[in-house]
């Protein structure tokens, strides 16, 4: 299920009704458990334990380059993690760099319609990452470069290892990071975000976690445990409410705040009459756990 999209001062949602019919559509789980087993990859890993998948990048000799085939792969996994029974997907990669970006080989000598054709399918990767209904951390051991760096800043939570660094350096080359920006400046702030696409210089861990980029640096001994700690942490109570919260999130973060909180109260009001608010309530007032079927 995609989010919601509009132009200009952005389309009305639609009734928050029907938005919770189609997050019940959309929380099928189980549906596809069987096809994320069954699928092959060639350019991504895919593992799931327990509650939590994991997506690797696992092209280390290509310094995990957004290829288009790589990007498509990606999306296809993350569609299809998005019906399974996962709660959670943690965003790796294997080898010395995180992401450096897209693959400069496909885009020397493409036509026009080409470089559209590679861009659309990296703008469809990353809305994929915050269409889909599970929370999605990354899981940065390295550098995460142009779009790798747009890649850690489109998922919802990100823990770094110090050893990592984050830049967009296309500002001081001859292709500016026009579509790694969109979603940095989401992050960091106009002024912190301009200066990393002008400078186009890295910033390392600790800086990328004051400025937003990132949820936490840690050591890198603690890097793995303490992504799976936040991903566990973003995964409790009920899927259901936590997809349409995801959903609501993205919907209304752009919008003046008079709209945000017109679309915010219809959509609470509606939430509040499913079974799993009704049941948090009743264990609230119970005294008991609450107990969750979705």
């Amino acid at each position: 299920m995609a989010l919601t999209k509009a132009s200009g001062d952005r389309a009305l949602a639609p009734p928050a009704a029907m938005r919770v019919a189609r997050t019940e559509k959309w929380l099928t789980f189980g549906s596809r458990s069987d096809l994320i087993r069954t699928m092959k990859y060639e350019h991504i890993l895919v593992a799931t334990e327990g509650s939590i998948t994991t997506v690797t990048l696992n092209r280390p000799d290509k310094r995990n380059a957004l290829a288009l085939s790589v990007m498509r792969e990606l999306t296809s996994a993350l569609q299809a993690i998005a019906e399974s029974p996962a709660r959670g997907v943690i965003l790796a990669a294997n080898g010395p760099v995180f992401s450096a970006g897209h693959n400069f080989a496909d885009m020397a000598g493409a036509t026009l319609e080409q470089s559209r054709e590679i861009f659309a399918a990296c703008t469809e990767m990353m809305i994929t990452i915050q269409a889909i209904p599970q929370p999605v951390v990354a899981r940065v051991h390295a550098l995460a470069t142009a779009a790798g760096c747009q890649l850690v800043a489109s998922c919802d939570l990100a823990v770094a290892s110090t050893t990592a660094s984050f830049a967009i350096p296309g500002g001081k080359a001859g292709l500016f990071c026009h579509t790694p920006l969109v979603a940095v400046a989401r992050n960091v702030g106009r002024k912190r975000a301009l200066e990393m696409a002008m400078t186009g210089d890295a910033i390392d861990a600790a800086t990328a976690a004051e400025w937003g980029l990132i949820n936490k640096a840690v050591a890198p001994e603690q890097l793995e445990a303490s992504t799976l700690d936040l991903i566990n942490r973003a995964t409790r109570g009920s899927a259901f409410s936590k997809a349409m919260g995801k959903q609501g999130f993205y919907h209304q973060i752009d919008l003046p705040q008079s709209q945000a909180y017109a679309f915010a109260l219809e959509t609470m009001a509606n939430a509040s009459l499913t079974p799993e608010a009704q049941e948090t309530i009743a264990a609230f007032m119970e005294k008991r756990p609450a107990r969750y079927t979705r």
